[in-house]
């Protein structure tokens, strides 16, 4: 079967929310178009911009480094990864073949490791936390602080932008959990055009929010990507309602093909529409009273040290601050 764009090459890819049948090439270039598409519809990036990519090694870093890699100028991008320090996990050749992969196209690499901002690895959090008999789950440890370590290392290097590998179903995932917790202020977050909570948070932007993560496989796939390809062995021990709403919306888009893309679009539009009549006002979050950084509204206490004064573990600006960033070889 010829394919549906070019009807010239064979078809390899069924694209089920658009019922199109894709060659390799065409495929690519939907990709490539598409998130072009969003970059401009958003001005997620200006001329100038020095782009951090915050890179994990799996599918979805490989899609967004390769594709922004076309779309905008390598020698204004690095990459960056942060180690949780999870054992089975986080592999060395992992690392190194996606440091490999950015050094080929002139793209700098980054490092830093939780246990050098913490003290305590992810692991050592999770393992402290069963033994005190703590119920929070392992992802959380993890966010805070893969967060807060991107945001060190565009801080460090002066990067202005950090641009995340989050796809369709992630961001789709994320606004079902925000309204059934009635969170209305990350709900907000959600759109390219939020507003900056403080200066100290470099800006962040989701080039790939408009793509499945099914495509992203596929892309990787054809491209002869090697993707990190285990998952996190923390990810059933204390399942989140994020991993319980992931598989619901997976059999949703099942039946109906195209209804997360129709969610995001229907979130956008009412977003424009909110901006339009009155945009919100910039704020500037308060510091933490230990290490100084931003933290929520009416918080005298930071998410990231609180965690850590959870595990019994002493805090303090010495602590907290980072002790290294190890730029790879």
């Amino acid at each position: 079967m010829l394919c549906s764009a070019c009807g010239v090459r064979r078809a390899k890819i069924l694209q089920n929310h658009t019922s199109r049948k894709l060659c390799e090439q065409c495929f690519f270039n939907d990709i490539v178009e598409r998130v072009q598409r969003e970059i401009k519809r958003y001005g997620m990036i200006d001329q100038g911009d020095r782009i951090l990519l915050a890179v994990s090694g799996g599918k979805d870093s490989f899609v967004m480094l390769d594709v922004l890699s076309q779309i905008y100028d390598p020698s204004k991008m690095g990459c960056a990864t942060v180690v949780e320090g999870i054992e089975g996990y986080n592999r060395a050749e992992d690392l190194d073949r996606l440091r490999r992969y950015a050094r080929d196209r002139g793209i700098d690499f980054h490092s830093i490791e939780i246990k050098d901002m913490a003290g305590l690895s992810v692991d050592e959090m999770v393992d402290l936390s069963i033994r005190k008999n703590i119920k929070i789950a392992p992802c959380t440890y993890c966010g805070i602080y893969r967060r807060r370590g991107m945001n060190e290392i565009a801080r460090e290097y002066g990067y202005t932008k950090i641009a995340t590998a989050h796809n369709l179903d992630d961001e789709a995932q994320t606004m079902i959990i925000n309204i059934l917790r009635g969170d209305i202020t990350r709900l907000l977050q959600l759109y390219p055009l939020r507003i900056r909570p403080s200066k100290l948070f470099v800006p962040k932007i989701k080039p790939l929010r408009k793509i499945y993560e099914w495509e992203n496989a596929k892309y990787s796939y054809y491209k002869g990507f090697i993707p990190q390809e285990t998952e996190c062995p923390h990810l059933w021990a204390m399942p989140t309602m994020r991993a319980r709403i992931r598989f619901t919306l997976y059999n949703i888009e099942k039946l109906k093909p195209g209804i997360l893309l129709e969610l995001m679009e229907w979130f956008d539009s009412l977003m424009e529409k909110i901006y339009s009549e009155e945009k919100p006002k910039d704020i500037e979050l308060p510091r933490c009273s230990i290490c100084g950084e931003p933290t929520s509204a009416n918080r005298s206490i930071c998410k990231a040290c609180e965690l850590l004064l959870g595990l019994g573990i002493k805090v303090g600006a010495e602590v907290n601050q980072r002790q290294a960033i190890r730029i790879g070889k």
